[in-house]
């Protein structure tokens, strides 16, 4: 099976040091709904891990959540993709848990839902800390320069072998050619 792990906010939709607390707020960066659907047809499984610590600090209820991802999934499948999963983290960043990135929990329990190793898997983040996860879970970390992608590059200290694209879309595109 072939698969690809994508962060939410910063890759798929925009990003807010606010928080994308409803549907209405979330909003997909252009291209990026296309992206998925080339790497669904392209024969890869796409999995979504995210923190979302506005659920642990209680900006938004998990039916919220849900209705934010229900937008996310039928906008992907309208366009012939589909994202097999959706994991996240509601956990606020001290709450010490194995699951938030840059720990690698979240990564790792894709990886035995799935029943495979993730050596080889790309995992596709704007933040360092996806990176870290991805590294950490033996994963292929691939930065995109969307949300805080540029902040990331130039902040360098990147993990090795991490690739850079422009955005979701040249990333579906590099891995799909």
């Amino acid at each position: 099976m072939k698969l690809v792990i994508l962060d939410r906010d910063g890759v798929i939709n925009h990003d807010s040091d606010q928080y994308i607390k409803s549907p209405e707020e979330w909003t997909p960066i252009p291209g990026s709904i296309e992206a998925i659907a080339r790497l669904t047809q392209a024969g890869f499984r796409v999995v979504v891990a995210t923190n979302q610590s506005g659920l642990g600090q209680g900006l938004f209820d998990i039916e919220t959540l849900n209705a934010m991802h229900g937008k996310m999934h039928k906008a992907v499948n309208q366009l012939g993709g589909r994202i097999s999963a959706v994991f996240f983290c509601p956990h606020t960043q001290d709450a010490g848990c194995a699951c938030r990135k840059p720990q690698p929990g979240m990564l790792l329990e894709i990886a035995e839902r799935y029943k495979l190793a993730l050596e080889g898997v790309w995992v596709i983040g704007d933040s360092l800390r996806d990176l870290q996860a991805a590294s950490a879970a033996g994963a292929r970390p691939v930065l995109v320069l969307t949300g805080k992608g540029e902040k990331t590059r130039d902040a360098g200290d990147l993990p090795e072998g991490t690739m850079v694209h422009p955005d979701l879309a040249a990333a579906a595109v590099a891995l799909t050619e």
